[in-house]
């Protein structure tokens, strides 16, 4: 084997006979790159020698599968500690597709997490995780989230201590050079704050112990041969921090000179407190997955032994008969047996109206019953419900969003190596020629350099404008969950919107009423409210709600009936009243003939038509239906002519769904979907291309929120899916889309303003310092005024203006 021949080891699995170790060797030759391959029936693995610039283990992997057989490989899951930033989850992703074996290395930064793919033949779990501790991070195998939960919470404590700490000792620093400038003389400064001692003593702990996190961070990098911002921030405080030590030293007397402690210190502290707030929002990111584990039933009611017992969920097999009261969840996935109820399916289909279910029906686990009492036999348990397969489906999309590198990250890396070289060749220069054998104004220069170059500026660059940007988004009822969110926003073109609850109020309404000849609307009405009073159906609640908020007084019912599946009857006023279904009605022989245009008219548009009787005579009809919200239509035009593409998704029938659509002028619908289905449409649309942002409301919103590109949530909607989106409009108005893009655009634009400047300084400034024109104190001026700069702004963000 040369050394450009790699070697890989792999098990297979369906091989019977000779013939199917040859057919394998001879797919594999087809593979360019692919220089031996042998294939052992007995041992049913596969060795084999190729070129890894031509292929690779993965290409393997499609190969067999594409001939029938399998290779046999694990999935683990590990929770990865010290990460602190985007190019810390790509080093280790580097790091472990080194190890021969590993097939895919998928490290989140956001969750903590690694999903590593790997041939047990060749790699174990113990290989995995020294390979992550000889990166400098801790990994440990994943078991539940708990244990991410409570490191998070640890994590978001200690940011927050320590940046107590910077601060308390920082301020008297910043009171102090603010108390130097000519428009602030009437500030009192304590003189002992002057001395360079003093400082000195403030300025260690914040420099080498609370800050030390970035020296760990920054030589990790190094090592690594890469560069991220905390080089720049380790290598921006130390030049102004030992540029003061060597300065107060050198003035032992008690002279004061002109120190730059408060730049270093109030730097970290700054950054510290950038730090809480990404803890903060990475802890959020994982709470979805927890509230959907919550929702799920804790105990059973089962048959066993012709015994009824309540067992804990997980001890409920399939073939298990299960009983089911009215208001109770349902345990697991299953078929009716016997029992007639409506089942409120909203967290799973997005439905808003509860559906009827008889014998023969399936149901799912986690759905509430609303108000019949069912018997039931197990089809699905465990990891095989439909509410597990949504968990699934939402903690696999948020491991697979791969982590956003930031513009001045990447920069970075070309940038702080350039700067060091510069400095030692300005150090080397006035060493050995300008000032021969003279250290000090050869040790001035270099500082000079590296005071100017400091990334201060270009370290503020990103965060304060992210800061602006969101606070003037959360004004507007929109809450960005992250500072990579907010950059990625900008990139839609496409907006997928769910139906119910977003597009519409997501709430039955009494919307139409219908009376035959000789029969008044208010008394109707009244038969009809006090009959359906006395069910528990929510569609019967709807309508005794629209006509309560019509001032109709109610009566009493006698001899009350519900037929499950169909409707309910009674008497009123010594009138029988029979309310419910057309199939109702021809069972009690009424002639609907003249209505049924209507109703299907009214089921054209998406609504659910009810019939009445009174006395044995065909009464009325009304409508119960999902109302549009009124900000729907112009927030949709908006959008439209902001050149992107709106469709509407939803769990509803097509009919309802177009209904819908033409109200408020879309076109294109991707009706009658599940929420799996949600999400793999929206996979769709991104293999077209398509940048791709999700807007939701419901738990069955979820795993579609998490796999786009920008997940939107409505903040009038669940908890579920405004902890699984990106962005959640507090307001629940469809208009906050729009202006969360433009936020975004504008955001960006600042954000490289700031850069513009920040490096503008540097390329000035450095020639002139190496020069020795700029003495260092001059260079932390200009160093100090960059920032500032930056600082202003980025303000100017809090003001912007949206179009309408």
């Amino acid at each position: 084997m040369t050394t450009k021949q790699k070697e890989a080891t792999l098990h297979i699995a369906g091989m019977t006979c000779a013939a199917c170790a040859n057919r394998i060797e001879k797919g594999l030759y087809k593979l360019d790159g692919v220089e031996n391959a042998n294939v052992n029936l007995a041992l049913e693995k596969s060795v084999i020698q190729y070129d890894p610039e031509k292929v690779g283990e993965k290409d393997f992997e499609k190969k067999i599968n594409s001939l029938g057989f399998s290779v046999v490989k694990e999935k683990k899951k590990f929770t990865i500690t010290g990460m602190t930033c985007a190019a810390c989850a790509t080093r280790i992703e580097r790091g472990l597709q080194k190890i021969e074996g590993i097939m895919l290395a998928n490290v989140n930064l956001t969750l903590e997490n690694a999903t590593v793919e790997f041939n047990p033949a060749e790699v174990t779990v113990t290989d995995i995780i020294q390979r992550v501790e000889k990166l400098g991070y801790g990994a440990h195998i994943k078991e539940n989230n708990q244990d991410v939960m409570d490191y998070r919470q640890q994590a978001i404590e200690k940011q927050k201590i320590k940046f107590i700490v910077s601060a308390v000792l920082s301020i008297p620093l910043l009171w102090t050079m603010v108390g130097h400038f000519t428009f602030t003389s009437f500030l009192y400064v304590p003189d002992f704050l002057n001395n360079p001692w003093v400082q000195m003593v403030l300025a260690t702990p914040v420099q080498l112990i609370i800050g030390w996190q970035f020296y760990v961070s920054a030589f990790k990098a190094l090592k690594d041969q890469s560069a991220n911002m905390d080089v720049l921030v380790t290598m921006g405080t130390s030049a102004a921090f030992l540029y003061s030590v060597y300065q107060t030293f050198s003035n032992a007397n008690g002279h004061h000179t002109q120190l730059y402690f408060e730049t270093s210190a109030v730097l970290i502290t700054l950054i510290l407190l950038g730090k809480f707030f990404e803890a903060k929002a990475k802890g959020r990111s994982s709470e979805a997955i927890k509230k959907l584990i919550g929702l799920q039933a804790k105990t059973a009611v089962v048959l066993r032994n012709d015994m009824e017992q309540e067992i804990p969920i997980e001890e409920v097999v399939i073939g298990d008969i299960l009983f089911v009261k009215p208001g109770e969840k349902i345990p697991v996935d299953g078929e009716i047996l016997e029992g007639n109820t409506a089942v409120d399916e909203a967290m799973l289909t997005g439905e808003s109206l509860p559906i009827d279910k008889t014998a023969g029906s399936t149901v799912f686990g986690s759905t509430m019953n609303k108000n019949g009492f069912i018997k039931m036999k197990a089809t699905k348990v465990g990891r095989d419900t439909a509410i597990s397969q949504i968990i699934k489906v939402v903690e696999d999309a948020q491991g697979s969003k791969a982590p956003i590198q930031r513009l001045a990250d990447k920069i970075s890396g070309i940038f702080v190596p350039i700067v060091i070289g510069i400095a030692i060749v300005t150090y080397l220069i006035w060493l050995v020629f300008i000032t021969p054998g003279e250290f000090a104004p050869a040790l001035k220069a270099l500082i000079a350099v590296l005071v100017i170059a400091c990334p201060c500026a270009l370290g503020l660059a990103t965060p304060t404008s992210i800061m602006a940007g969101s606070g003037r988004a959360a004004e507007l009822g929109i809450l960005f969950k992250g500072g990579e969110h907010l950059e990625q926003t900008r990139y839609i073109n496409t907006v997928v919107i769910d139906k119910t609850g977003t597009i519409t109020n997501g709430n039955p309404e009494l919307t139409d009423v219908y009376v035959t000849e000789g029969m008044s609307e208010r008394l109707f009405l009244s038969f009809l409210g006090s009959i359906e009073r006395k069910s528990e159906h929510p569609i019967a609640q709807a309508i005794v709600q629209g006509i309560r908020k019509r001032g109709i007084e109610l009566r009493d019912v006698r001899q009350f009936e519900t037929i499950p599946g169909y409707g309910v009857k009674g008497i009123v006023n010594q009138k029988e009243v029979i309310v419910g279904t057309r199939q109702l009605m021809e069972q009690y022989k009424m002639n609907i003939s003249t209505v049924v245009p209507l109703m299907e008219q009214l089921e054209s548009k998406g609504k659910t038509a009810i019939l009445a009787s009174v006395g044995g005579q065909l009464a009325g009809v009304v409508a119960v239906a999902d109302t549009v919200k009124e900000s729907s239509k112009k927030a949709i035009e908006r959008l439209q002519k902001m050149k992107l593409e709106v469709i509407m998704i939803t769990g509803d029938n097509t009919r309802a769904a177009q209904a819908i659509a033409k109200q408020v002028g879309i076109s294109q619908i991707i009706a009658e979907v599940l929420p799996e289905e949600k999400a793999a449409e929206v996979k769709k649309l991104q293999k077209m291309g398509k940048k791709v942002a999700m807007v939701g409301d419901g738990i069955n919103d979820a795993p579609a929120l998490a796999v786009a590109d920008i997940g939107i949530a409505m903040g009038t909607g669940t908890d579920i899916a405004m902890e699984a989106a990106d962005i959640t409009l507090i307001r629940g108005d469809l208009n906050s889309i729009a202006d969360a893009i433009s936020i975004s655009y504008k955001t960006m634009r600042n954000i490289k303003q700031n850069l513009f400047w920040a490096f503008g300084y540097n390329i000035l400034g450095i020639p002139i310092a190496a020069a020795g024109f700029l003495a260092p104190w001059l260079a932390g001026a200009a160093m100090a005024f960059s920032s500032v700069s930056v600082v202003l702004n980025a303000l100017r963000l809090q003001k912007v203006e949206l179009d309408k």
